[in-house]
């Protein structure tokens, strides 16, 4: 899947070296000021430019062009153009490099998975899931689609989809069938022929792995049933407003995606962009993610992020 930004951070021990910039603000250093070679970041600053994505920039097209074979390519969710090659090179925190527009928000398409997984991993420290070795099965109640005609959405309920781990949908190992937002499980980047697809072996969950963004899309419903609130919620109280985050990002789902919970209206939002939607952000916003996850959860002595427990 495309990524519309680049960002590097080096890699350094020591934590307590680590300059972590506040909300609004981000300091910039020579890098011979760190002890590294500049020749070296004009070089990489130089690489990445040299190899932009050749996509048509209107994500829309560059959607249709790249995946014409595939049914089911209507736009669930909206697409983004994208700006010129952007991205920052961070080293014990401080912005030592950058190009293009660091301020420009892009959609990121699978990189949205990653915040994905890190509201499902919040949802494990809060203990409302005891354990990723738990079958989603057990933590799922009816969820009622908005404008869905008294039909209630139940995922995980065939006998496959009853084996299935929360460890497994988030190594997108779970081999999940049936049919989200209008698209099922088959239909994203298919077999040869739509009769294979259909009539394809059901694996064992946990044994075969497959880059599928419908399933992918079963997790964030499953996390948002858990938390019973919109996950970009979670992940700006708990993750994005901690680590000084902007008011810029934005996650999105589809057009249909909408389901009722406590009585209010919520988005389930897409884990990627192949039908459009998921993270739009921009790079500063991204680094600081980035630094965040590099630290193993930890910004400026608070632990945000721990590891999940098995």
């Amino acid at each position: 899947m495309r990524l519309t930004l680049l960002l590097t951070i080096l890699t350094t021990t020591a934590t307590a070296q680590t300059y972590f910039p506040p909300k609004g603000a981000w300091e910039t250093k020579d890098p011979k000021e760190l002890r590294v070679d500049p020749n070296k970041i004009k070089a990489a600053i130089d690489s990445a430019k040299a190899a932009e994505n050749t996509d048509d920039r209107d994500l829309a097209v560059a959607q249709l062009e790249d995946f014409w074979r595939e049914p089911y390519l209507d736009a669930q969710g909206p697409f983004g153009k994208r700006g010129d090659p952007t991205g920052l090179i961070i080293y014990k925190g401080y912005i030592i490099g950058q190009w293009g527009d660091p301020t420009k928000v892009e959609m990121t398409n699978s990189v949205t998975k990653s915040f994905l997984s890190t509201t499902v991993g919040l949802a494990i420290e809060a203990q409302k899931i005891k354990s990723v070795n738990d079958t989603v099965a057990n933590y799922m109640a009816p969820i009622e689609p908005y404008g869905g005609n008294g039909q209630l959405l139940t995922p995980f309920e065939t006998e496959h989809n009853k084996t299935i781990t929360w460890d497994d949908m988030l190594r997108q190992t779970s081999d999940w069938e049936g049919t989200l937002w209008g698209i099922p499980d088959w239909a994203d980047r298919p077999e040869k022929t739509a009769k294979a697809a259909i009539n394809r072996p059901r694996n064992p969950s946990g044994t075969t792995w497959k880059y599928n963004d419908v399933r992918v899309n079963a997790l964030a419903l499953a996390a948002t049933n858990v938390w019973r609130r919109p996950l970009p919620e979670v992940l700006k109280e708990e993750i994005m407003d901690p680590i000084g985050a902007s008011d810029t990002w934005r996650w999105m789902g589809y057009r249909n995606s909408w389901i009722v919970i406590d009585g209010k209206l919520i988005q389930s939002v897409s884990g990627g962009g192949h039908f459009g939607g998921g993270m739009f952000i921009n790079a500063y916003d991204m680094a600081r993610f980035g630094l965040l996850t590099l630290r193993k959860g930890n910004w400026n002595g608070k632990q945000n992020l721990r590891r999940p427990r098995a």
